[in-house]
């Protein structure tokens, strides 16, 4: 399920910047069952939560909290990797419970600050990040199959 919604809302959000090529090879790797199954056999260092409707439990968004590989990431961090909702969902308050469901998640985990990394012309999720205490704190490279494109990392004390 979680590479399901991984791969769908991966599309929905970038189908229009990213070539299908590129596409298919990010929903095989980095949303693959592999990956996710790789992430949920790590029980001390990471979460996944699908936010489902409540009739059918079908899938509208989820998000990943596991150990940061950002060159920014210290100690005691952890990143919220994914976090991802259709955007027919948007603006229900759906991001900000899934943000604090994730940070008392990494409080729980005797973490210190969460990190995240965000396409830097996502504009609209940069401004719910900072709203949510995110500060900028760099950026980094990210490949999408082939294609490279560049994210800002933001982080929030816990």
């Amino acid at each position: 399920m979680l590479s399901l919604i991984g791969g769908a809302t991966f599309l929905e959000t970038f189908g229009d910047s990213i070539d299908a090529a590129n596409l298919l090879a990010h929903a095989q790797g980095p949303h693959g069952v592999a990956y996710y199954n790789t992430l949920l056999a790590d029980t001390a260092n990471t979460r996944c939560w699908l936010a489902e409707l409540p009739v059918t439990a079908a899938p509208i968004g989820y998000q990943v909290l596991t150990t940061s590989d950002l060159t920014q990431a210290l100690p005691d961090d952890i990143e919220l990797k994914r976090i991802y909702i259709f955007s027919r969902y948007h603006g229900g308050g759906l991001a900000h419970r899934l943000v604090d469901i994730a940070i008392d998640a990494a409080r729980s985990m005797g973490k210190r600050r969460l990190l995240l990394g965000v396409y830097s012309e996502n504009h609209r999720a940069i401004a719910f990040y900072r709203k949510a205490g995110f500060e900028m704190i760099g950026e980094r490279e990210f490949v999408v199959g082939q294609q490279l494109f560049y994210d800002k990392v933001m982080a929030r004390t816990l």
